[in-house]
């Protein structure tokens, strides 16, 4: 049976397995740190499952930062007709590489 579950960390929710990567808002972590994130929503377990109310308690996802990565560029582009007015702004997300190492 699988055992995943669902966390949660900058202001989304994501289902995470072990040996998983994963892409999180940015962290302040050093590459090659472990980290523990602690917003467990859900955690299953071959038949068994358990839910928190929002957060379980004692449960904690450890990972292993592989590094910061950016994301594709968002391009914001403001028209307004007839009045020659024009605007154009893009912007890229730093995101952190994550693996999970253990659930539990």
């Amino acid at each position: 049976m699988e055992r995943f579950a669902i966390i949660e960390t900058g202001n989304r929710q994501l289902i995470v397995k072990e040996n998983d990567v994963i892409k999180v808002q940015k962290l302040d972590c050093d590459k090659g740190a472990e980290v523990t994130l602690d917003k467990v929503l859900c955690l299953k377990n071959g038949e068994k499952a358990e839910f928190g109310k929002p957060h379980l308690t004692g449960v904690k996802v450890t990972c292993e930062s592989l590094g910061d990565e950016k994301q594709e560029k968002v391009i914001h582009f403001t028209y307004r007709r007839r009045k020659d007015s024009r605007r154009k702004v893009g912007s890229r997300q730093t995101l952190t590489v994550l693996k999970v190492k253990s659930i539990g």
